[in-house]
């Protein structure tokens, strides 16, 4: 990239409302007006100092910010002016609406310092608690919580409890780009440090003091109780694990060193210095992220690291598409450009977007997988959204995120810098990145579904049973469940040209090919991920539904085989549960073929599944009609081999019935992986 030309990455306009606008009355306020002796804030008095536009008595933000910027020193020179003590003792009590009580409490702490990288980390931190906390109070007495703050701030319901006065107050410091904006000119990378004036901060603890107060009148005049909603929890951290590490277990902790040593964040602080990658009015919060995290503030990290990702792409976003330089900052009137349509695929002129092709496939899938895939961490979704309990965020997450940001670090760098890229510690971090594939994406995880769903079935051999002269009961059944079984065969002989030549076997090709081998020799082929037309990601999820359901059924039977084998020995079947129980298990030596069968098609059309933008109209609508057949049959099998049904006889007719279906469309040739040429 070229040398770094920029000074702010706000427009002229933007920094001029941030920076000078609240700046330009010179009076001094008198903190008692808004301010009574009992500690309560006279909202009244802080409303008026919201200007309207006579044309249609919307927010005039320009007025407002002037008139509102002594009141915002006012209160900045009475939080100085208060110890700890006594703030905590005036103000603790309305801030526990929130949930984040000591958040608030330790932004006091910092606006003390005035140090420009922790009051704008605290900024960030307030605003994202304080989406939350609205939300929680939005639920009291709406559904379907807006998503954005901006939203949420013009909501009635709020204004239901707040008033629609206070939340205009509100929307001039945060949730409109006509007025000062902070919560995202910051959370999405736009702000240096020195850009955001301390007093903005004091004035948003102050207000959300002053909310507190005001929810408390409403919940005493309505009776209503305050819930807060659970946060979110990274349930499958080792699914984050992407970076190499090593292990060492010290008393009774296992402490996870993933290349992130003193060593690794000393050299990532003099890549900082180097990178062209970093913007340099920003330098200050990529400093203060690694500091974080050598004090084991993870969430701190994240949150400082994560908006200069966002400018470090932008540059590189506006670089390689040659966009005019006025994209690089934020406009009053224009929509940001934000790193998730810098990820797209096409600009906003149709034009192919070249930020993916300079950034390569693994790192634009690592971003969408930890940003934007649904099923994901969406780790900066639920960061700036206040979704995350700040207090717990884990190590892992912060581990993935410093280390990706290294890489970038690495390969967007000016100068000479072989020396950091062959370290014994980045070349290692390099080289995982250059082979990272996506985990979250629809697709790898149908082949996680799959596998998951193989290994339950893989169990049913190793279940307690009953004696096998017990089945002979069942002989009625055996031509039916033979002519099955020949079907199944015959479906399996059409799919051996279709898997790779080392799982098959021509003395056993069914025992051979329906295995959890063959499903993670196939799981190992590449499939692309970026960018999946509409007809791949209906046709993903149809297969993960029916995958789903496969793995219910296997799951039930478990369950039930389980149950009625106690009850056998125990002798507590009546006569007619033992011959349900006894069907059971007759019908499971022909539904665990058949469940397999399913699974490994899945597998090899998954394997071809963008061949499916091949099809012409009328075939895919007919193979979008097949699969949701199975899908039909597979939900009925779920019905069936519930605890409450214990319909075997219908199971062996439906399966019939799937194989069936299955032979047909085989037959036509309509399946992806008949499609190879």
């Amino acid at each position: 990239m070229a040398s770094d030309p920029v000074t702010s990455c706000l427009s002229p306009a933007v920094h001029y409302r941030i920076c000078k606008l609240g700046f330009e009355k010179k009076d001094t306020y008198d903190i008692n007006n808004i301010l009574s002796e009992k500690g309560e804030v006279c909202w009244q008095a802080v409303t008026e100092h919201v200007c309207y536009l006579e044309s249609d008595q919307s927010v005039d933000y320009i007025k407002s910010i002037q008139s509102l910027g002594p009141v915002c020193e006012s209160v900045d020179l009475h939080f100085k002016s208060l110890t700890k003590e006594q703030f905590a003792a005036q103000y603790a009590l309305w801030f526990h609406w929130t949930n984040c009580t000591k958040l608030f409490l330790e932004i006091f702490d910092v606006l003390q310092c005035t140090q420009a990288t922790e009051v704008a980390l605290g900024l960030m931190k307030l605003t994202s608690c304080l989406e939350r906390a609205f939300g929680d109070v939005y639920l009291l007495i709406g559904t379907d919580c807006p998503f954005l703050l901006r939203d949420l701030l013009a909501s009635e319901q709020l204004a239901v409890v707040f008033g629609k006065a206070a939340m205009n107050v509100l929307r001039v410091f945060i949730g409109s780009p006509y007025g000062l904006n902070l919560r995202n000119v910051l959370w999405h990378g736009f702000a240096s440090p020195q850009e955001i004036p301390a007093k903005y901060c004091a004035m948003l603890l102050f207000l959300t003091a002053g909310l507190g107060q005001l929810l408390q009148m409403y919940l005493l005049q309505t009776k209503h109780t305050l819930v807060h909603r659970p946060y979110v929890i990274f349930l499958s951290l080792d699914e984050l694990d992407i970076f190499p590490g090593k292990y060492l277990t010290i008393t009774n902790f296992l402490l996870c060193y993933i290349y992130l040593n003193p060593e690794t964040l000393s050299i990532a602080e003099e890549l900082v210095k180097l990178s062209s990658f970093v913007l340099k009015a920003m330098l200050p919060f990529w400093m203060a992220a690694l500091t974080a995290f050598k004090q084991n503030r993870y969430a701190d990290c994240v949150i400082l690291l994560l908006p200069q990702l966002e400018a470090g792409l932008r540059l590189l976003f506006t670089t390689t598409n040659k966009c005019p330089n006025r994209l690089l900052t934020a406009e009053v009137n224009l929509r940001f450009r934000v790193i998730y349509n810098m990820l797209a695929k096409h600009l906003h002129n149709e034009e192919v977007n070249q930020l993916p092709a300079v950034l390569e496939e693994p790192a634009m899938e690592f971003l969408w997988d930890f940003l934007n895939h649904q099923e994901g961490p969406r780790i900066r979704d639920r960061l700036s959204h206040g979704e995350i309990n700040l207090e717990t965020f884990p190590r892992e997450a912060a581990n993935q995120i410093v280390a990706f940001a290294i890489t970038l670090l690495c390969r967007f760098s000016d100068g000479d810098i072989v020396a950091f890229k062959e370290d014994v510690v980045i070349k290692p971090l390099m080289k995982c990145a250059s082979c990272y594939r996506s985990r979250f994406h629809p697709i790898p995880r149908l082949k996680k579904q799959v596998l998951e769903c193989m290994k339950s079935i893989c169990l049913w051999p190793k279940l307690p049973t009953v004696p096998e002269e017990h089945f002979q009961v069942f002989k009625r059944f055996q031509g039916n469940a033979e002519a099955s079984t020949l079907m199944v065969s015959e479906i399996v002989s059409e799919l051996q040209q279709y898997v790779p030549q080392n799982c098959c076997s021509s003395d056993d090709p069914v025992n051979s090919i329906l295995t959890e081998r063959i499903l993670i020799e196939l799981g190992t082929t590449h499939i692309r991920t970026l960018y999946s037309p509409r007809p791949v990601l209906e046709v993903l999820l149809i297969l993960r539904k029916i995958s789903t359901q496969c793995h219910r059924v296997s799951e039930q039977v478990i369950a039930s085989t389980e149950v009625r084998y106690k009850q056998w020995v125990n002798k507590t079947l009546r006569s007619r549960q033992r011959q349900n129980y006894l069907r059971m298990l007759n019908s499971m030596k022909f539904l665990s073929p058949v469940l397999r069968l399913i699974l490994v098609l899945i597998t090899l059309e998954l394997a071809n599944i963008h061949l499916v933008c091949k099809k012409n109209p009328f075939d895919y609508q007919h193979y979008l009609k097949f699969l949701k057949s199975v899908l039909q049959h597979t939900e009925n099998l779920v019905t069936c081999t519930s605890p409450e049904k214990n319909k075997w006889d219908e199971t062996m007719e439906l399966t019939n019935k799937t194989l069936m279906k299955i032979r047909k469309i085989s037959d036509r040739k309509l399946m992806l992986m008949q499609l190879v040429t």
